[in-house]
This record gives structure tokens, sequence and C-alpha cells, in this order.
């Protein structure tokens, strides 16, 4: 059947699914593809109105011309490999209203131009790999409903004006690399219900114009680095069910304005600086079913109006600095889970009805008494240890699905408390005396090692530079000391499943925690990473590797113990203006060097090849003097010679290599293409993003490094600089090849950069 117009004339849905699959698919696609791609159409009168593409190949789309269907409102491309021709078209389709991209494997930066497509109304493209900054085209959508772009490498502040958006109702933006401070220009948004702007870079204050958005039912701004307080204009918010704060640096006191959110269902504030205490006003939020303030500075008493919250499904107030008594309303509770854990808190501890938590955490307190926990057959863990409980009779027996239990208490039988207290009035004059003695032995000792004061000093600090010699145990406490107990003054990054702290010791030296979040440490996945960076940095050796000094492995902390380096992420110095005039380009080249001289040694020198598997500009760090150090072995895997060496896909989107999509063999090549993609960002400035194709089919090498060079620091005048950048470039464009066969090894790459 031949096409012979844009316009189908040909009424009925099978005639146009039939002509519609011959022009989408090409000679070379076999015939039983047509399921695998599962693709489907709409039509009115006579026109294509509808496409839905699910699961296809990038071979049979390549020739694919939407600007063939005009009439087009709706197109749904999902789970699909797209490429930059096809978004070009789609901007030509001016009647389309709907326009659904999400898990393709879409890269670099975001093709369609929105100047024609004034009639969008729904626009997903959540879970791909665009990269850059915000369109400024999307100015032009004032039809725009809702609007997903999370979970992609967008970058940079929001220079585009949200106020012509004006029938937005859903925005998802989370998850991108989005600096600079709140946009203020979504305040404006008044039809809003959902906002999403978390895992980003954000900064600054929360606006208080915010609180204007009363139709919003759903904000989310956790995982930024978001300042100051909690705006209390956010009582104006009725209509809230979920507000989530958490992980950000916000201070202050808890408004009680948020009383006013009487249909708030979640409520998280968990990790910021909050102080001060509970509002008692929270009891009248009679639908909250989550409630976390853990890891802030929250003070006072547990305000017994929170027992009036009967639909309290999860209470977290860990990590505080709440004290007195729980209330004996307290113990009516019939949550899932409740985690009291490192507070201040002390008194009895009795619950009516201990069998309906799942989770209970009463760690780290001053709790006395017995917790009177019977036969629970739901409860899957239980942590009382720091306490002054006295236990009597407790038996194991009556939790037959507990997965963790925690109890260092003190276990005694209550007939032996008046035989201890006789045996202590005899033993206590005599404890005295011997007392006195030892303190005798202390001061007389105290002349004598007066010479060898400095000893001590080394052998409790100074000797945590090797991790197989130090005193682990003193070790860990100095650390905890040295940070206060993990303050957030000290915390200078957060990532996915921790936190990075700066701990300087009494000697003056500087190091670097990366300590698991509480909850996190339980879990398998994020344990098993943090068990897998100990397992291998504890036997690479090599000095652009960053150092792991030592490791604390605990039942309250779990943290890792690296050398401090002053400059941050390489990632960071490129996107700082400011910072960047430091990152010249003998900088530039010789961290590039320095990286490929870590991995040939990874790949090719060590006993067993380890491949990186996250080779990233966030994963190399910069010390003092601007050297690259490669960092973040959480998914670093050693190589088996004799198997096949299978994994899931890891890594960070834009650096992965493209084989990963239809296999998931490990290879150290995979490395390599990582590296490439690194090598360009570093001397362009930024992701090469959708260029990574362009890259690597052009054969103009001269014209296109130029075009891509950072235009924030001056062109290279040195010749042999000029030279060497030329080399850098030359080398990455071999390492990015398509096939993993045609790359060079990192051995390769060591040798021509050293020349």
């Amino acid at each position: 059947m031949r096409i012979i117009s844009s316009k189908f004339i040909f009424p009925g849905h099978t005639l146009t699914m039939l002509m519609l699959l011959h022009f989408m698919l090409s000679a070379s696609c076999p015939t039983d593809y047509i399921d695998t791609c599962r693709i489907k159409s709409s039509c009115k009168n006579g026109l294509v109105v509808e496409i839905s593409i699910n699961t296809c190949d990038g071979s049979c789309l390549k020739n694919v011309n939407f600007s063939s269907f005009p009439s087009l409102k709706k197109l749904f491309i999902v789970k699909s490999e797209l490429e930059g021709n096809i978004l070009h078209q789609i901007g030509l389709l001016q009647n389309l209203t709907h326009l659904d991209l999400w898990q393709n494997y879409i890269k670099g930066t975001f093709l369609i131009s929105f100047t024609n497509l004034t009639q969008l109304k729904h626009l997903y493209v959540y879970d791909n790999n665009f990269s850059g900054t915000f369109p400024l085209s999307f100015a032009n959508l004032t039809q725009l409903e809702y609007l997903n772009l999370s979970h992609n490498n967008f970058t940079g502040s929001f220079v585009v004006s949200f106020n012509n958006l004006t029938r937005l109702e859903y925005l998802d933006l989370s998850s991108n690399n989005f600096i600079g401070t709140f946009p203020v220009s979504l305040t404006n948004l008044t039809r809003l219900t959902y906002l999403d702007l978390s895992a980003n870079y954000l900064s600054g204050t929360i606006p208080s114009r915010l609180g204007s958005l009363k139709n919003l039912e759903r904000l989310i701004l956790s995982q930024n680095q978001l300042t100051g307080p909690v705006p209390p204009s956010f009582g104006y918010m009725i209509n809230l069910t979920l507000l989530d704060l958490s992980t950000n640096l916000l201070n202050g006191s808890i408004p009680k304005e948020i009383c006013n959110l009487k249909k708030l269902k979640t409520l998280n504030l968990a990790n910021n600086r909050l102080d001060g205490p509970i509002p008692s006003v929270l009891g009248l939020l009679t639908h909250l079913e989550f409630l976390n303030f853990g890891m802030n500075n929250i003070s006072g008493s547990i305000p017994i109006e929170i027992t009036y919250l009967e639909s309290l499904q999860r209470l977290d107030l860990n990590h505080n600095l709440l004290s007195g008594n729980c209330h004996p309303e307290f113990g009516q509770w019939r949550l899932d889970y409740l985690d009291f854990s490192s507070n201040l808190l002390s008194g009895n501890v009795y619950f009516h009805d201990p069998c309906s938590f799942s989770h209970l955490d009463l760690s780290d307190n001053h709790f006395t008494g017995i917790p009177m926990l019977t036969f629970c057959n739901g409860l899957f863990h239980l942590d009382l240890s720091c306490n002054n409980f006295i236990l009597e009779g407790f038996n194991f027996s009556k939790f037959p699905h507990l997965s963790y239990f925690n109890s260092n208490t003190t276990f005694e039988e209550r007939h032996r408390s008046n035989k201890n207290i006789i045996i202590l009035e005899i033993l206590f004059p005599m404890i005295v005396g011997l007392c006195f003695i030892i303190l005798g032995y202390v001061i007389y000792c105290h002349k004598k090692v007066t010479i060898e004061k400095r000893q001590p000093e080394i052998k409790k600090h100074g000797d945590v530079y090797s991790i197989l010699n130090y005193d682990g145990r003193i070790a860990c406490e100095d650390f905890i000391n040295a940070t206060e107990n993990f303050d957030l003054k000290y915390c200078i990054g957060r990532g996915g499943y921790g936190s990075v702290y700066k701990a300087k010791l009494p000697n003056g030296t500087p190091f670097t925690l990366k300590k698991l979040h509480r909850f996190e440490a339980k879990q398998p996945a994020f344990d098993k990473s943090f068990k897998n960076e100990i397992q291998v940095l504890t036997h690479l050796r090599h000095k652009s590797i960053v150092k792991l000094y030592g490791f604390c492995l605990h039942d309250k902390y779990n943290f890792l113990v690296y050398e401090y380096m002053e400059n941050g992420s390489l990632f960071c110095a490129l996107s700082d203006t400011e910072f960047v005039v430091m990152l010249d380009w003998k900088t530039r080249v010789k961290i590039i060097k320095q990286v490929a001289h870590a991995l040939a040694y990874m790949h090719h020198d060590y006993i067993q090849p380890v491949i990186h598997r996250d080779i990233s500009s966030k994963n190399i760090l910069l010390n003092s003097k601007m050297e690259g150090f490669v960092a973040d072995f959480g998914v670093a895997k050693v190589l088996d010679p004799n198997s096949f060496n299978q994994s899931v896909v890891v890594g960070t989107l834009g650096y992965i290599a493209p084989e990963l999509a239809y296999s998931i063999t490990m290879t150290e090549k995979c490395d390599v293409y990582s590296f490439g993609v690194l090598a360009l960002e570093t001397i362009g400035g930024k992701h090469p993003g959708d260029l990574l194709m362009s890259l690597n089919s052009s054969n103009g090498h001269g014209a296109m490094l130029e075009s891509i060079l950072d235009k924030r620091i001056p062109y290279p005048n040195d010749r042999l600089i000029e030279k060497e950048i030329l080399r850098v470039y030359d080398i990455a464009l071999t390492c990015i090849h398509i096939n993993p066969k045609s790359r060079p090894t990192m051995r390769h790459i060591s040798q021509e950069l050293s020349k």
C-alpha cells in the first residue's frame, strides 16, 4: 500500500491503523515487531488524532515523520528510543494537546520547540536523560495544565518566568539538578494542586507568598538546600494533604499556623535545623497519618495533644532534644511506627496495645520502668537500648516475626534488687577508700608522663592514617565528639542515603565523614553499598583515589572516614561561575590525567580488575591543590575472569555506557565511556548532553572542539596546553564510541595522556 498524502481519506479505524503501521515500520523490521511495539492509533473524520507507541526499538522509529499528521492531538511514546529528528518534528504539531515521552532514552538538551505548541495541556517527559537549562520556549505554553519533567538532568536556575502558565494545576520538576533560589513566579499559579521541586539544589528562603496557593494539595520541597524558617503563611493552604520540607537547612520553630491545615495527612519536616517546642495545636490535625520531625533540634516535652491524633499511623521524633516524661495517654496509641530514639525522654513507658506496632524504637533515652510488652505477632523492629529499663522475664518467643532486636539494657530479676543494695552498702566505704588510693597514684604518674605528653596524643589522634593500626574504638568516639554527635552545623552535604560531615580532630587534622542515615542503615541495599565501599577502598591504593582512613560499624552509627577535600566535587566547581576561574586549562588537563591514571590502576594494575561503574563529575573530588581524586565506590565491582559479570544497571544518567541499555554484562569499557563523557565535560564546562551523538560521528575535530570549549575562561594561548587539550578531546571521542570494542583501554589512555 502506498501513502500518497499526509491526510488519510479512508474511513474506519482498521484502514487508518494499517496505513499508519505501514508508514511507521520500515522494511527492515520483523513482522512480529508490531505486537512488541504495541502501536495504537485513533482517528476522527478520516484523520489521525491520536498515536500511542509503547516499548518500540529506535530502528523502527528513525524514519518516522510525525509532521505528516497535522491533526494529531495526542501523542504517547513511552519506553522507546527516540532521536533528535523526532523531537524536532513534534514541535511542528500545532494541534497537539497531550504529549507523553516518559521513560525513553532521550539524551541531551531539550530539542522540542514549544513556539507552535500553544494548545498543549499535558506534557510528561519524566524519567529521561534531558540535560541543559530550562527551555525558554516553555513560556509559550499558556494552556498547559499538567507538566512533569522529573528524574532528568536539567541544570541551571529558573530563568523562565511561570507567570504565563496560569492554567497549570500539576507541576513536578523533582530529581534534577536545578540550582538557585525558589522561583517566585510559581506563587502566581493559583490553580496549582500539586507542586514537587524535591531532590534539586535550590537554596535561599521559601517565599511567604507561596501560602497564597490555596488550591495546593501536595507540596514537596524536600532534599534541597533551603534555609530560613517555615513560613507561617503556609497556614493559608487549607487544602494541603501532604507537606514535605524534609532534608533542607530550615531553622526556627515550627509555626503554629500549621494547625489550620485540617486536611493534612502527611507532615514531614525531618532532617533540618528546627528548634523550639512542638506546637500543642498540632492536636487539631485530626486527619494526620504521618508525622516526622526527626533529626532536628526540637526541645521541650511531647505535648499531650499529640495523643488526640486518632488517625496517626507513623510518628517519628528521633534525634532531637525532647525531654520530660511520656504522658500515660500515650499508652492508648495504636500506631504502626513509633520512633522516640536519641532524645532526653524519661519516666515509665506503658502501651495499652503494644502489638499494634510493627516498629518501636525507644533507644538512647532515660526511660525507666517496664514497657509491658506482651505477645506481639506483628512486631518486626524493637530497639530499647541505652535506657534505664529493668526488664523482668523477657521472652523472645513473644515476638515470632521480630527481624530486629536491640536491648543492651540491664536485665535483672527483681528478687536480686534488695540483695544488691545490701552488698552495695557494705562495699561502698571500701570503694571510696580505694578511689582515694587510685587518685593519689594518678597524680604521681601525671608528673612522670609530662615529658612524654605528645606520645599518647599521637597514639589517640595521630595514627588514624592507618586503617589497620589505630584504636578503632577511640577514633570512633573522637569523630563523634568532633562533630558534636553529628550536629547539622558540621554537615557539608547530603546524598540519597547519607550525610557528609567535616570533622576536625584535636590535632587540627580535618577529615570527611560519610554517615549513613539511621533508617537507611537498616536497608539491605544501602547497607550493601556501604560495606562494598569499605571492602573496595580498604585494598585500593593509588594517589588519585580518595583515601579511606577508617570506618565505624555500630548499631547507632555507621560512617566512613575519608581524606578531607577542601574544594568539593568537580561538578560543583564547574557549576560555580565564580569558582570556575580556578579551573584553568592546565588544571583541567591535570585532573583528567589523574582520573585516567587511577582508572588504569583499577583496571590493569590491581590483583583483579575493579570497575567503578559510576564515574561522573560529582564523584571526582578536588583537594586544596585542585588535584582530582576518584571517590564513591559504593557500586564498584571486582571483575571475575571466570564469569560473565552480569549485574543490574547502576550509575549516573548521562554517563552510563549505551550498551547497558540492552545488556547487563559489565566490562571495564563501561568506565571508559564514562571517562570520555567526563573529559568532555571538564574541558567544556558542562555535560555534553545531546552533543555526544554528533561528536561521535563528527570528523571535523578541530572545529567541533572550539565550539564546545568552556567560554567562561579565555581560550588557551599556550601552544603546549592547546595541544594537550586537543589530545584530550581526541581521546574522549574514542572513549564514547558506541561500540565498546572500538574504545581504547584505560592503560592506553593513561599512556597517551602521559606523552
